[in-house]
């Protein structure tokens, strides 16, 4: 019987070069996070997939509470990221100003202004402990935007809330520019969010 080659997780390409989006993230800060810190999820994801399949092969057991742990950060890391990459854009081309489209009305009616929206997630941000992400997320049943914290890839990750738009706030996202001024970073993000494409995954899952 002829056996079905196994899909893999592949890193997938950056919607724009490396220096595209300086100065608020540099090109050795992004190829590094891109091709080191993403890719590393990619091949840990894989990884598990293939001892899973040998294990059935075989017939051996595995520590199963550690295996499905470990896939489950490897794939939310793998997934957080690959949305990141895309609700980023260079600064005035795609990047930066204020939401666009059904998602700016939905800010307006949520938060009453962009100002009061952007200063909550930058709260969110900021105050995420360790490492994480703030996460902008839609909630089908209220019809309301909210923003919330996600612990490392997968701790407090909202299921069947549709995520939005994304921030990673490991150190390994910004300690290359901002040293440990997280904040800084935080401001910075403003410059380059691709509301335009931001807005397209929300018109989506209305």
């Amino acid at each position: 019987m002829a056996t079905v080659a196994q899909k893999s997780y592949t890193l997938p390409a950056l919607p724009y070069g490396y220096d595209a989006l300086q100065p608020y993230i540099s090109e050795e800060l992004l190829r590094i996070h891109h091709t080191k810190h993403h890719q590393a999820y990619v091949n840990g994801a894989n990884t598990i997939l293939d001892k899973l399949e040998k294990a059935r092969r075989e017939s051996t057991d595995l520590d199963m509470k550690a295996i499905a742990k470990e896939l489950s950060f490897n794939l939310g890391g793998h997934e957080l990221h690959s949305i990141f990459w895309q609700n980023m854009a260079p600064a005035g081309r795609g990047g930066g100003g204020q939401p666009v489209g059904k998602f700016a009305d939905a800010v307006r009616k949520d938060y009453l202004s962009f100002d009061r929206f952007k200063k909550e997630f930058t709260q969110v941000a900021v105050s995420t402990e360790g490492s994480g992400w703030a996460a902008v997320c839609y909630c089908s049943d209220t019809q309301k935007l909210g923003v919330m914290q996600i612990e490392k890839h997968n701790v407090n990750f909202p299921p069947r809330f549709p995520v939005l738009m994304v921030l990673d706030v490991w150190e390994h996202a910004y300690y290359l520019d901002y040293k440990n001024d997280r904040a800084k970073f935080v401001e910075a993000f403003w410059n380059i969010v691709n509301w335009g494409k931001v807005n397209q995954w929300f018109e989506a899952h209305m």
